[in-house]
């Protein structure tokens, strides 16, 4: 049996990461024939819990998860941390005096209790006394509706999530409105501002890490780039010279750093110094999900041997480039002369690397009929995508650096 999960960030007011909401699904139809779909749901996420860990996938923020019904009424949200954890009723639970107690209950433990989809419904009003947020499907209901309840919610004390925002226009809209929190498309890819000038500094970077993905790397030719930027030569140094990296030598120069380092991880490491200078006005969980997602297409070129190990960190690296420089893709990949393989996946054109993404993109939405799909199709194991998806979480997880530090 397979434990699968997925996150997706929910942000602040000030575009900050508060909490992540996890899909944890079972990728089989068939796998718990006798059964009911609240006790498969239950065992799923029990298995992720027990073996992945939750802090492997949340680190140290929130996590909102879905419930059915019957695992509520049988308490298992009481098996996760409760300071780590919002219980999230999904909006198909059949309303009775039994669900509304044992959610009481959750309440008196330490539990947030988040109601999803609030579609106004009256059958909702016991719920009210205790829930700490309401989440509004914006793409469902008329904002005219919500802007009149919300402040009678406040009112409450209770906090506002919406759901779906794809705009800058409406975060600032909900956000006025009172909302404390947001999740959706825009939060993961800010809107394009097609006429914002790149500066020497970022096409420098960008250059660079072309450099870094280069079949053939040249020690000189990286070292003559960082020469040109005092910041960036700082940077770099400042990182090699981490204690956690390199507990015996002092770094001299900039040459010393870059011949110390080694040519593998040295490619990933200078990608990695350069695309965060490049976005340190976004919200910093763009970064943390450009390492997964490079991470992840790393190993999977590695068990797969379909492409270079190098060009699969720099595809998932760069795949959310447009929504941190906020410009279209197909003009950034112009600036930079990229091989012609990391060039045609980022701007979405058929071929090995651009399924790496898309399957990366189905871990982070829980869309496991396309890892089914992706694994049919190439003839892997399932669960060594899985595995590879695990393994790029924990690899950023466990980063100790100032690169992606807030």
């Amino acid at each position: 049996m397979f434990a699968y999960v997925a996150r997706q960030p929910i942000f602040n007011t000030r575009n900050q990461l508060y909490a992540y909401e996890l899909l944890f699904r079972d990728g089989e139809a068939n796998r718990f024939p006798d059964i009911s779909p609240d006790e498969a749901t239950s065992r799923v996420i029990s298995s992720t819990h027990l073996s992945l860990g939750l802090e492997a996938v949340i680190g140290h923020h929130l996590a909102f998860i879905n419930f059915h019904q019957s695992t509520l009424i049988h308490h298992f949200p009481r098996s996760l941390d409760p300071a780590h954890t919002v219980v999230e009723i999904l909006e198909t639970v059949d309303i009775n005096v039994e669900l509304i107690e044992a959610c009481r209950q959750l309440k008196k433990l330490g539990y947030q209790i988040a109601l999803d989809d609030y579609d106004l419904d009256s059958k909702w009003d016991p719920f009210l006394t205790f829930v700490s947020i309401i989440k509004f499907d914006i793409r469902e209901t008329p904002y005219e509706k919500i802007a009149a309840l919300a402040p009678k919610l406040k009112a409450r004390g209770i906090r506002l999530l919406a759901e779906k925002v794809e705009t800058q226009a409406e975060f600032n809209q909900y956000s006025e409105l009172g909302f404390d929190y947001f999740q959706g498309y825009y939060l993961a890819k800010p809107e394009v501002i097609r006429h914002k000038q790149f500066s020497a500094n970022q096409l420098t970077m960008l250059e660079l890490m072309n450099e870094s993905a280069s079949i053939t790397f040249d020690l000189r030719k990286i070292n003559r780039i960082i020469e040109r930027d005092p910041a960036l030569t700082f940077q770099l140094l400042r990182y090699i010279n981490n204690p956690l990296i390199n507990k015996r030598n002092k770094i001299s120069s900039l040459h010393h750093a870059l011949t110390y380092m080694g040519e593998a991880e040295l490619r990933k490491f200078i990608a990695l110094l350069a695309l965060s200078n490049m976005s340190k006005d976004e919200p910093n969980e763009l970064l943390v999900m450009s390492l997964v997602r490079a991470k992840f297409c790393e190993h999977l070129c590695a068990i797969t041997g379909h492409c270079d190990i190098n060009a699969g960190f720099l595809v998932g690296l760069l795949s959310l480039l447009d929504a941190l420089i906020k410009q279209p893709m197909e003009e950034l990949v112009e600036k930079i002369p990229l091989d012609e393989d990391v060039q045609q996946a980022l701007c979405k054109k058929p071929g090995w690397l651009r399924h790496c993404v898309q399957l990366i993109i189905c871990f982070e939405q829980g869309q496991w009929n396309g890892v089914k799909r992706f694994a049919m199709k190439y003839r892997l194991n399932q669960s060594d995508l899985h595995e590879c998806y695990s393994e790029a979480l924990n690899w950023v997880n466990h980063i100790h650096t100032p690169l992606i530090s807030s």
